[in-house]
């Protein structure tokens, strides 16, 4: 099993990565033996992997990194970088490798401290591996400051440093950071991959995998938590249900307070399991006494990491709700194909009764107006929009339709 085989339906960019690989592996072996370059070559210092949500764009990186760190004793014979069984491949893809940094968030933004500590980094020559590698994950978060303080190592790399940068589409990354990359773009795997990958690699029965990846319309992530998880599955359930309350003004107030709190209690069972550790990992680093009394002078670290989960918290929060309103917009597009009597493979079977209740009900032109209220939501929370006044504008909208 190569380290391409996690790419899902992603066969054209597995390919430009694994010439790039080789042509990469082929560049350092030429500098360890004093042989003449290759002219021509696949591989440069930094790359962007854009695509939808659930395509598979920091799998791509990983998956790529592991490449670049290939220690396979088949090379020598010709083999390809990328076996995903040696030590170089298997640290990478767990993260754990010493040339091999992977950056991803769970807060709302990454700023230019962080970006700072990266560009530091990046300036370092490979300790055990062939390259140093910087894979960040949510490139599409970097504030504006922190993006002007990486697109100068984008500009300059050190000699063996390659940056993978992942963010849903171009127009989410700076463009002077963008134009200096070479562009990889992912798809949305198709249904059936999806589905064979989670029998194959999760043991998850057919059936169930073939609902959850229609469901989820191709989201990898997505159908296998929704598989594995019997939370995840009662709350889409419920999410499903909303189009049927929302009939009145207090079903509609009553509906949006219930999103809103489905999501604040996702932010707090995330923060019972990680915030309690945290805090007191950090008290123990800096010495706390008996009784957890701190030292002078602790106060500002204890602060910023208090200040830190409550903006994870906020970020826990404001995904979960964007998870349910991905949903109920999958859920009026089925309507709409009802409506119009397509052949589109309808994404919530289970609520068949449902959407044809509501393709009878009302028209397409009502459908797509829902559908705009719900992206009008997302971009209201993308802007710091109080979440439950946007979701119960949202819910009042649907009601109109």
């Amino acid at each position: 099993m190569t380290v391409w085989d996690d790419l899902v339906g992603q066969e054209k960019v597995s390919e430009q990565l694994a010439a790039a690989a080789r042509d990469a592996d082929a560049q350092v072996t030429a500098v360890e033996t004093g042989a003449p370059s290759p002219e021509a070559s696949k591989m440069t210092h930094a790359w962007l992997f854009t695509g939808p949500p659930g395509s598979g764009r920091s799998t791509a990186a990983r998956a790529f990194a592991a490449a670049l760190q290939c220690t396979s004793p088949d090379r020598a014979l010709g083999g390809a970088p990328g076996c995903g069984f040696c030590d170089g491949c298997h640290t990478s893809l767990i993260g754990t490798h010493a040339d091999v940094q992977i950056i991803r968030t769970d807060l709302l933004s990454i700023g230019v401290k962080e970006t700072r500590d990266l560009v530091r980094r990046a300036q370092l020559s490979p300790a055990v591996g062939r390259w140093q590698v910087i894979v960040l994950e949510d490139a599409d978060r970097l504030t504006e400051g922190a993006g002007n303080v990486l697109l100068k190592a984008v500009e300059e790399p050190a000699p063996r440093t390659v940056w993978l940068l992942c963010a849903p589409s171009l127009e989410d990354v700076l463009p002077t950071i963008r134009s200096r990359c070479r562009h990889l773009t992912l798809r949305t795997p198709p249904v059936a991959a999806v589905a064979d990958v989670l029998v194959r690699r999760d043991g998850i029965e057919p059936e169930v995998a073939a609902a959850v990846a229609r469901a989820t319309q191709g989201h990898i992530g997505r159908a296998r938590r929704l598989a594995t998880d019997e939370r995840a599955r009662a709350r889409r359930a419920a999410v499903l249900k909303l189009p049927l309350r929302v009939e009145d003004v207090g079903g509609c107030l009553r509906a949006a307070q219930e999103l809103i709190d489905a999501a604040s209690e996702d932010a707090k069972q995330v923060a019972e399991e990680t915030d309690v550790k945290e805090t007191e990992d950090m008290k123990a680093a800096l010495g706390a006494g008996q009784g957890g009394r701190m030292p002078r002078g602790t106060a500002g670290v204890m602060k910023e990491l208090e200040d830190k989960q409550k903006r994870r918290r906020t970020r826990t929060q404001r995904d979960s709700l964007d998870l349910a309103l991905t949903d109920l917009t999958a859920f009026y597009r089925d309507v709409l194909a009802l409506q119009f009597g397509t052949a589109l493979a309808l994404s919530n079977t289970e609520a068949r009764d449902t959407l044809d209740r509501l393709a009878r009900a009302s028209s397409p032109e009502a459908t797509l107006r829902r559908i705009e209220a719900i992206a009008a939501c997302r971009e209201a929370l993308d802007r710091n929009v109080a979440p439950l006044l946007a979701v119960e504008a949202m819910t009042m909208a649907l009601r109109a339709g």
